[in-house]
């Protein structure tokens, strides 16, 4: 029988668990964007070979699961000693921080092929208008092509943010205590795993729907005529 009292009981627990969703989320999402310029860029390149790799870069973490991605990271890392003994162990022996990584690296994947598309729809006419008016190309790229490109790219960019905290339920497996890692807790000590996981869907679903409608403001305000 759904114990309405019960669920009530654990959601200041969820909630507090969901900071830490939330801190992930905003991290993966920095780390995603800061790899994503130069994946990006390489996918464009003239070079065959920067091409290349950018390609099987975005293969690789599009076409295999996050979660192998977290293990191949969090488990596997620590087997080279070569790793443990530089500079990154710090880094990947810390959950939080493997996980930021991990993940960072898999949204870069996403948001860069989806940011290429973008730079390379900018018209041709837009550039040479620049350029005939005096700007540099790091100018024309910095001041016109990336800002451009943002706005086209920005409701792929909003669901990538959406489903990167949903992706941060991972974190979980790696002993994180966010808000699935919560629930869990929660359910081994009530043995009532309905009530504990409807909370945390719901509060998913309201972090979700808030960043949804967070989007959807900076798209009007883009696009609103100026």
């Amino acid at each position: 029988m759904f114990d309405i009292a019960l669920l009530a009981s654990v959601m200041p627990s969820l909630v507090e668990g969901a900071w830490l969703t939330l801190k992930l989320t905003t991290w993966v999402i920095l780390v995603g964007s800061a790899l994503a310029l130069p994946v990006a860029l390489c996918r464009n390149s003239r070079f065959a070979g920067l091409r290349a790799a950018a390609n099987a870069y975005v293969l690789f973490f599009r076409g295999t699961p996050a979660l192998v991605q977290l293990f191949l990271l969090y488990y596997g890392a620590g087997q080279f000693e070569a790793i443990r003994h530089s500079a990154l162990w710090p880094v990947l022996r810390d959950p939080f921080w493997c996980v930021v990584v991990a993940l960072g690296l898999n949204s870069a994947a996403y948001t860069g092929k989806t940011l290429a598309a973008a730079l390379a729809a900018i018209p041709r006419g837009t550039r040479e208008a620049a350029f005939v008016l005096g700007l540099a190309r790091p100018q024309v790229f910095w001041l016109i092509d990336l800002p451009l490109a943002t706005r086209t790219a920005l409701p792929a960019f909003g669901n990538e943010i959406i489903l990167t905290c949903k992706a941060t339920s991972l974190a979980s497996t790696v002993t994180l205590l966010e808000l699935t890692g919560t629930a869990r807790l929660l359910t081994s000590e009530t043995y009532a795993p309905y009530e504990v996981f409807l909370g945390a869907g719901l509060v998913y679903l309201a972090i979700n729907y808030l960043l949804f409608c967070g989007i959807r403001r900076l798209e009007s305000s883009l696009n609103r005529p100026h």
